[in-house]
């Protein structure tokens, strides 16, 4: 099992490290002879320096038994804890955008390649924020990490116990919540330029029936061949570059 507090390979540490959030120890194997195994890591060694983090030598089980058996590079980054926001400071930050809020949910999803990519896109898109459920969830863990390409060290994630009382709460902030789901109406039919939450639901069972209950609209992208279903992290990246073009060319039915 991942522990969240590890965050492994050579860009998903540097990204955090450029973030500026808080570090502890940085692990770096090294060869029977001294030397480092894993090659350019200097400036995430002097990154550590200057942030006052401390710099351990391993050997290569060590570093296995830290990250689960998860992919290295020969590096790992022990960091106090995964630092969570308010839904309140992510509508916090979008006001100092002087712009319409852009949030997503992840209702469930249990596949941290799957969050990691969600959260990759969300990051690249300019999405204000993201919020996961506590429980029945992917953790922020190294493979979340990884798989984001350190994406995760940037964009403000969230933790809620219940999303049924999140998106009411985002409702009274004049945002518009759209659940995807299959038998939903076209995503390109909607209006994406106010504020917007895209809820996006797990790998297997979509949305839950409290929350697509909560959603102002159910959008779906439409499938055209014999599969009938996307993988969550691609669904999700269709919409929101779907909010992306709308907010950046004004047209909204193209």
């Amino acid at each position: 099992m991942e522990n969240e507090n590890i965050i492994c390979g050579k860009n998903a540490v540097l990204e955090y490290l450029l973030s500026g959030n808080p570090i502890d120890t940085l692990y770096v194997q090294k060869r029977s002879d001294g030397t480092s195994s894993a090659g350019g890591v200097g400036k995430h060694i002097a990154l550590v320096k200057q942030k006052g983090g401390v710099i351990k030598d391993c050997d290569a089980v060590k570093l296995n038994v830290l990250t689960g058996e998860a992919r290295h590079d020969g590096l790992a980054l022990v960091i106090p804890g995964t630092e969570y926001v308010t839904a309140d400071d992510i509508l916090r930050l979008s006001a100092e955008k002087n712009q319409a809020p852009f949030i997503i949910i992840a209702d469930e999803i249990t596949d941290p390649h799957n969050l990691g990519a969600l959260i990759r896109t969300a990051e690249a898109a300019g999405a204000d924020g993201l919020i996961i459920p506590k429980r029945r969830s992917a953790g922020i863990n190294s493979t979340v990490h990884s798989t984001s390409a350190g994406a995760a060290s940037h964009l403000k994630i969230c933790r809620e116990a219940n999303l049924s009382d999140v998106i009411s709460r985002l409702k009274k902030s004049g945002v518009w919540i759209y659940g995807a789901e299959a038998d939903g109406e076209p995503y390109y039919k909607q209006d994406f330029t106010g504020g917007t939450c895209l809820v996006i639901g797990s790998e297997g069972n979509g949305l839950r029936r409290l929350v697509r209950e909560n959603c102002d609209v159910v959008v779906a992208v439409p499938m055209y061949g014999k599969i009938n279903s996307l993988n969550a992290s691609v669904c999700g990246g269709i919409l929101m570059y779907e909010v992306v073009r709308q907010r950046q060319s004004g047209v909204i039915n193209a």
